[in-house]
């Protein structure tokens, strides 16, 4: 009787961690996205807000794993030549077709029911981010430029659902700079597909995607400079009149710019090297460096409160 627990206990285990896989639940700290705009109007100690954030966080969740297992179907063919994703659950049968089939609908049905908890504005917001996720699986992340764009979008539709959900007024500040960041770790996504694809010896051309390897040198040249653009936003942003009214010893913030230059500049020698994973994301939050350089952006905007 104890090992027949034992087992079944083991066998419990193994499912939950394949459902954790198949859903990508640690790509739901992308979500946390949602709570930038509460950060940055220094509205982290009002409970209505954070309680509204916390929300809009769970509704993004529930959304995106619904996203990723439709886009897991959708790439099924791509993934199980690759790499790395062919590992994924769907990809290597782990996860039955029906059970995938039941629950892109179930997750983006109670992804529904949780945004009518938000102002409509979230909502919409939300079926947006949807409808482009299913569009870019099905069609865009086929075009080159046009793909990483959209990327760099579905990471700021993040942020844009943090302001509709909290009603926390609009920043094109914010969204300018997020536009540019993560259109930078978007061509890094892309560099390192190219990257394996020159170095397996693939061929020229990347399966599912508008590059050939001998594009390697201009993405990395657009990325580097999408990055940078980041940082002039972020100064430009630093000497306007809303800082002003926000903080109380704005020029605290400038250190905010030089943090940046080091940490995008980093992240390309990394992904240069051939160090880079496929989800530059997932790596920030698990590099020393960058999670230590985002202790810094915290300490900096508190001292400057």
């Amino acid at each position: 009787m104890g090992d027949n627990a034992v087992a079944a206990r083991e066998n419990m285990k193994k499912y939950l961690l394949m459902y954790s896989r198949a859903l990508r639940v640690h790509q739901h700290v992308k979500n946390l996205l949602v709570f930038v705009p509460v950060v940055t109007a220094q509205r982290f100690t009002d409970p209505a807000v954070l309680l509204q954030a916390s929300i809009a966080f769970l509704a993004f969740s529930l959304c995106t794993s619904s996203g990723y297992l439709l886009n897991d179907y959708l790439d099924l063919r791509n993934d199980r030549l690759h790499p790395t994703k062919k590992t994924r659950p769907l990809a290597s049968g782990e996860l039955p077709l029906l059970h995938m089939l039941v629950l892109v609908p179930l997750l983006f049905l109670l992804a529904l029911a949780t945004a009518m908890l938000l102002p409509g504005a979230f909502l919409a917001t939300l079926l947006l981010y949807y409808c482009l996720t299913f569009c870019y699986s099905l069609w865009l992340k086929r075009l080159m430029v046009l793909d990483v764009m959209i990327l760099a979008f579905l990471y700021s539709a993040r942020i844009v659902a943090g302001l509709a959900a909290t009603t926390i007024a609009f920043s094109f500040w914010l969204l300018a700079f997020s536009f540019f960041l993560f259109l930078s770790l978007a061509f890094v996504k892309r560099y390192t597909e190219l990257a394996w694809a020159r170095d397996e010896r693939h061929g020229a051309i990347v399966q599912g995607r508008g590059y050939e390897v001998g594009d390697i040198p201009l993405v990395a040249s657009l990325g580097g400079a999408s990055g940078y653009l980041a940082v002039l936003v972020l100064a430009f942003y630093l000497n306007s009149q809303d800082v002003m009214k926000l903080y109380r010893d704005p020029k605290v913030l400038w250190l905010l710019c030089p943090i940046m230059l080091y940490w995008i500049s980093r992240v390309w020698f990394i992904t240069q090297r051939g160090e880079m994973t496929d989800d530059p994301v997932v790596f920030a939050l698990e590099d020393k460096v960058s999670l230590f350089m985002g202790l810094l952006v915290a300490g900096i905007i508190l001292a400057a409160r």
